[in-house]
């Protein structure tokens, strides 16, 4: 069996690209993870982080406050049991000028007011803003140290505002918002969303609601399979001064696995004073775009629309093809012919049981006990198919089948032409738009002085840490290695191996056994079928062949000579005679030594046996010499022309 190398190499690696695929399929992949020799692979900043000073090198801390007990004596501190790569948390800190930061290590929500109203045009049960918050943990993968924003009840409103250190005016700096979300229990159907309550002079935490004037909302949302990132913000319409709502497109990637993966996520928009956008999860790129072009509705309304009193003519012609107003109908055309008709030609089948009906009563059926047949009737045996139409073509009145009829034309209408008078789709004229205004710096919006959570959620546990609102990406950058990069190293590090998730991955998709079992399977066939030992093959091997025309002539020529030969020599003994041949065809071979050696040694070989067991033929009288001497002599010298020749060839 012959194999190509080529295709053998490229199907193992279609196959690891599979698998590999499969495996990484729910799960994104991480940079920061062990590798086989329990090393963590850290990029730079944060191995700044971790290697800040000689006492941060270590990989087994504890908090501050754990480190107090330890040294005054009263207890002992513990390791997280779930956390099997450990790092030295410190509390991040701003390194540059922000407009809030939030990190909730404390414990405390001395910054932060919940509302204490109720929602417009809701239910009394539910109306009001009672759900809780509270500071602490994460459920898995924690940092020793660090704790956040919980929202810990399900089936209800909550809102929570803090005031910014300074208001945000939209001027000729960037905008940069960023927090952390964890939906440790998954989402059924909520959102985890931020609102940049505009400075209004009524501005009221406890009175944050619904319907509190905001600039900017931005966050994760989801309910039912519909999965979303929104960013809106509100614009002032200069005409009537009425805000509206203008949403961003889309994000161009899917965003199911950040809501069910169970680890936190870093969401960051950022919007800069050319009007442009964009959104990170991760700090990755997910979405971006410009204020002017990209939100739905635009900013800016179209400069003309159509005519609201303009309506289409009583003559306007829309028809682009009319039916032809000369065709006539032919005369042959019969609109009363069926679309079927009995086949002509069918015959019915032999054995046809025409008095035998295709169905019967049934035998073996009796009237059950309770049957009254003034209130059901008079019983009848339930029909079964008729047992002497089983082996019979069919029973009962045959029919002739019916086929299409190719008299069969249908109703006539006449053919389509062009409309002489076809006008176009008609639209209405254009006029100018009454509201038409141009604003060309949308970035401009109305300041924000407060950042609030206004939710509702069918999920409790949801996660939110590290919000910070600054005009650098630089500063947000920084303080997400400090916090939300330990955060992401924890995650990695308790991360099952691959052969783990290789497992967990065929439980959820049980056809993913067939490409492990092919992945492993094909190489260990392959390495079997190209090593294992070729059986030994003959040194050489006899095989006959058609001689080419030449050899054949040749070979007639010598046997006409031989017959002279063994003419002249007829009286001499049989033993000379023999031995005459044998020098002849030692002759022969002599010939040849010049063409190939070794072939000269192989035919010496075979005729000195072939000599050998010609001698061992007991003696014969003189006169059966003479008679059968010359036949066996010409046979033998033929046979080893032949050979000679075959080898040769």
């Amino acid at each position: 069996m012959k194999l190509g190398g080529g295709w053998v190499w490229r199907l193992l690696f279609l196959s690891s690209l599979a698998v590999a695929a499969m495996a990484s399929s729910d799960e994104p992949s991480e940079a920061d993870v062990l590798d086989g020799d329990g090393d963590m692979r850290l990029d730079d900043e944060e191995m700044q982080v971790l290697m800040a000073d000689d006492e941060e090198e270590e990989a087994m801390v504890t908090d501050e406050e754990q480190f107090d007990e330890d040294k005054d004596g009263d207890e002992k501190s513990e390791t997280d049991t779930n956390v099997t790569f450990q790092v030295t948390y410190k509390t991040p800190v701003p390194t540059g000028d922000v407009y809030f930061a939030e990190t909730f290590d404390d414990g405390s929500l001395d910054r932060w007011q919940p509302s204490k109203t109720t929602k417009e045009d809701a239910d009394d049960e539910i109306a009001k803003y009672d759900g809780k918050w509270m500071v602490e943990p994460l459920k898995e993968n924690k940092v020793p140290g660090d704790q956040g924003l919980v929202l810990k009840s399900r089936a209800k409103h909550h809102a929570i505002a803090a005031m910014l250190d300074k208001p945000f005016v939209f001027q000729d700096e960037p905008l940069v918002v960023q927090y952390e979300v964890n939906f440790q229990d998954g989402i059924d159907c909520g959102g985890a969303y931020i609102k940049l309550l505009s400075d209004s002079g009524g501005l009221s935490l406890e009175q944050f609601h619904d319907r509190t004037s905001y600039t900017i909302m931005f966050g994760p949302d989801k309910c039912g399979e519909d999965y979303k990132l929104h960013f809106i913000f509100r614009h002032k319409n200069p005409l009537n001064k009425v805000m509206e709502e203008k949403h961003a497109k889309r994000a161009d990637v899917d965003l199911k696995k950040f809501y069910t993966d169970k680890k936190t996520h870093l969401y960051t928009l950022v919007l800069n004073p050319d009007n442009s956008y964009e959104m990170f999860i991760d700090q990755s790129s997910v979405s971006r775009g410009n204020l002017l072009y990209d939100m739905v509705p635009p900013v800016n309304p179209p400069k003309e629309i159509d005519d609201p009193d303009d309506s289409k003519p009583d003559d306007w012609d829309e028809r682009a093809k009319i039916p032809d107003p000369e065709a006539v109908k032919p005369d042959d055309w019969d609109e009363d012919a069926p679309a079927k008709i009995e086949d002509p030609d069918a015959l019915k089948p032999e054995g046809w049981l025409d008095d035998e009906p295709e169905f019967v009563s049934d035998p073996n059926a009796e009237k059950p006990e309770d049957w009254d047949e003034e209130m059901d009737g008079e019983w009848e045996a339930p029909q079964v198919p008729n047992p002497s139409c089983e082996t019979a073509p069919g029973c009962g009145e045959w029919k002739r089948p019916m086929i299409n009829n190719p008299q069969y034309k249908g109703k006539w209408k006449a053919p389509l032409i062009d409309n002489p008078n076809y006008q176009g789709v008609w639209k209405p004229r254009k006029m100018m738009n009454p509201e038409y205004f141009e604003d060309l710096q949308p970035f401009r919006m109305t300041p924000f002085k407060a950042l609030g959570l206004e939710l509702w959620s069918m999920t409790s546990d949801i996660y939110f840490d590290n919000f910070i609102i600054t005009s650098h990406k630089e500063v947000a950058d920084r303080w997400a290695s400090d916090s939300w990069g330990l955060k992401k190293l924890v995650a990695s590090a308790n991360e099952p191996g691959i052969f783990s998730q290789l497992m967990m991955a065929a439980e959820e998709r049980p056809w993913l056994w067939i490409i492990y079992v092919l992945t492993v399977g094909l190489p260990v066939g392959l390495a079997v079928l190209f090593c294992w030992p070729k059986k030994p093959v003959d040194d050489y091997v006899y095989r006959r062949v058609d001689q080419p025309q030449s050899h054949i002539e040749e070979e007639e020529e010598e046997g006409e000579a031989d017959e002279e030969e063994k003419e002249a020599g007829a009286g001499e003994p049989a033993a000379a005679q023999e031995e005459g041949e044998r020098q002849e065809s030692d002759g022969q071979g002599d010939n040849q030594v010049g063409a190939d050696n070794e072939e000269e040694e192989m035919e010496e070989e075979e005729e000195e046996e072939e000599e050998s067991e010609e001698n061992k033929t007991p003696e014969r009288t003189l006169g059966d010499e003479q008679k059968d001497g010359g036949d066996v002599a010409e046979e033998s010298h033929k046979q080893a022309v032949r050979k000679r020749r075959v080898r040769k060839d």
